[in-house]
């Protein structure tokens, strides 16, 4: 039995193995043991559980619907993945590039998302850990903070000083000790698009946290103008 994984947008065929337990998990497997290029790959509703797929390049694949439960995707890039509906509960995502990626109704509860690229993400409806950390008026707040002199630097996410900070920088200092606690345990960049998204429900995508000054206060500035 041959079984096909095929790329999502032309059809064509990326990867075909005879394989005896006929599952795309393992075909899976012996795509990533055979350095096949799995970027754009239609993998709606696999099952991927407690598959091994660190450090893959997922770029733009389908996973909609997915059971990526305890699957390690540690420095997996998913930069543009449809991963809206997946179970990615107990997964193990540190490191990986979700910049962009569709999360949307994907349930990451107890998901490792320490130092993951979130920039762009979309995580509405996503069924996250219950962030006990809030901000009120998190926009308002963060521009007001960041845009004094010398208190933005995009380059590190803090400053030594303790008054300059990049933009997720600002929003952990601004959430106190609750903030300090989340980012020793999720890391700076995953702790603060929590704390953004349980602001601000209805932001729609994380910011981008990795770009220069101007652009970070120029976004900043449009967020808190129509809060």
């Amino acid at each position: 039995m041959k079984l096909q994984i095929i790329q999502r947008w032309s059809g064509r065929v990326i990867f075909e193995h005879d394989i005896e337990s006929n599952t795309m998990l393992a075909t899976v497997k012996a795509a990533l043991a055979d350095d096949a290029d799995l970027s754009d790959a239609d993998l709606r509703g696999a099952n991927l559980r407690g598959a091994d797929l660190s450090d893959a390049d997922l770029r733009g694949a389908d996973l909609s619907g997915a059971d990526l439960r305890d699957a390690d995707l540690s420095g997996a890039n998913l930069r543009g993945a449809d991963l809206s509906g997946a179970d990615l509960s107990g997964a193990n995502l540190r490191g990986a590039d979700l910049s962009d990626a569709d999360l949307s109704g994907a349930n990451l509860r107890d998901a490792d998302l320490r130092d993951a690229d979130l920039r762009g993400a979309n995580l509405r409806d996503a069924d996250l850990r219950e962030c006990p950390v809030k901000i009120s008026d998190i926009h308002k707040a963060v521009y007001e903070a960041a845009s004094q002199p010398c208190a933005l630097d995009m380059g590190q996410w803090h400053h030594p000083c303790g008054t300059t900070h990049c933009r997720a920088g600002w929003v952990i200092a601004l959430a106190g000790a609750g903030g300090a606690a989340l980012e020793y345990a999720m890391g700076t960049p995953a702790a603060a698009a929590l704390i953004y998204l349980a602001s601000d429900p209805t932001l729609e995508k994380v910011p981008n946290f990795y770009c220069d000054n101007d652009e970070a206060l120029e976004d900043m500035k449009r967020l808190a103008e129509v809060e």
